[in-house]
């Protein structure tokens, strides 16, 4: 019903910039298919696909996403396997250090069914990217954005399980142990957000970008730097788990009213009372008795989330006890 890819079209070599500081970026795809070597990719996974630098680049036919981080696209394989590729504007870490990472971070993620997995990845002299795989439903904030414009929207049951889903991840990556190693901090994903969440076709999520702000740094061109002008951006950017929780709460507000403005945290606490009375309008989709009790649990747990003070806001492992009573109550 909601099936659905979001993606769009290519970029031309003009509008990357010929000057742009991210050589993985900026380097047209056929300039590099023709003249570097090719590459093999290193499979992240025991018995991983066998890919290499120019099958994964030829491939590519679309882009997904683009931050200040790197750039998201859509790869169709030959044997019609679909795939997400990554690629970085500008790495923190040297070769061995970067390899090291993504293979610990990809064994995180190859055994949590709510992470998205790491399937190969390469650090090349002009071009540095993570393979993984590709979700056809797009991401929460696809989703979202569709049904505020008219698409077919999530309705409570299915928010829900997203949200489940989302919560069962976090708690993953904060329970790991040893919590840091050589330096890179396990127990941190560090970019919680809508559009790092997938969505399965049964509707359960998966998170993705774990760790990756531990691999590259943002680098901001002309389009990045319009597009965060004209955006708000309202998730916090600190390594840590309070700042995951934080964020964890600001995806909460976005699927129940579509809050996307930090400027509105203030009139929200002020007006919970009358929003749980229901004089005033705030959920964004329509519901009663039972669902709307446990959306208004879910608006008390966000603003937990997002308190100004870090040591007040509860625990992932909490959050999820209480989702996890509240839906075996609520049934």
């Amino acid at each position: 019903m909601l099936s659905r890819a979001f993606t769009k079209p290519k970029r031309s070599f003009k509008e990357y910039g010929e000057n742009s500081r991210s050589g993985s970026i900026s380097e047209y795809d056929d300039c590099i298919v023709g003249f570097i070597d090719d590459l093999p990719l290193i499979p992240s996974e025991n018995n991983g696909p066998s890919l290499s630098l120019k099958e994964v680049l030829r491939t590519s036919v679309s882009v997904m996403g683009e931050n200040a981080r790197g750039l998201t696209e859509k790869v169709v394989l030959s044997n019609a396997r679909l795939c997400t590729l990554k690629r970085f504007r500008k790495v923190i870490v040297r070769k061995s250090e970067f390899g090291r990472r993504v293979e610990k971070l990809a064994q995180v993620c190859n055994n949590c069914d709510y992470l998205v997995p790491i399937t190969a990845y390469l650090y090349a002299k002009r071009i540095k990217l993570v393979v993984s795989d590709y979700y056809p439903m797009g991401s929460l904030a696809d989703l979202l954005s569709g049904g505020r414009r008219g698409q077919t929207a999530l309705n409570w049951n299915e928010r829900v399980i997203i949200i489940e889903s989302i919560a069962r991840a976090i708690s993953f990556i904060h329970g790991q142990s040893p919590e840091t190693v050589k330096n890179m901090k396990m127990n941190v994903h560090g970019n919680i957000k809508s559009s790092n969440i997938m969505i399965n076709i049964d509707l359960t999520a998966r998170l993705s970008d774990y760790g990756f702000v531990q691999l590259a740094d943002c680098v901001e061109d002309c389009d990045t730097k319009e597009k965060r002008a004209t955006t708000h951006n309202i998730y916090c950017e600190n390594l840590s788990q309070k700042s995951d929780v934080f964020n964890f709460g600001m995806v909460l507000l976005d699927m129940l009213a579509g809050v996307q403005d930090l400027s509105y945290m203030d009139c929200i606490v002020k007006l919970e009372e009358s929003i749980k009375q229901g004089d005033i309008p705030f959920f964004e989709f329509h519901m009663k008795g039972k669902e709307r009790k446990q959306a208004l649990k879910v608006l008390e747990i966000a603003l937990a989330c997002t308190s100004s003070l870090p040591e007040t806001r509860p625990s992932i492992h909490q959050i999820l006890f209480d989702l996890t009573h509240l839906l075996k109550t609520s049934k």
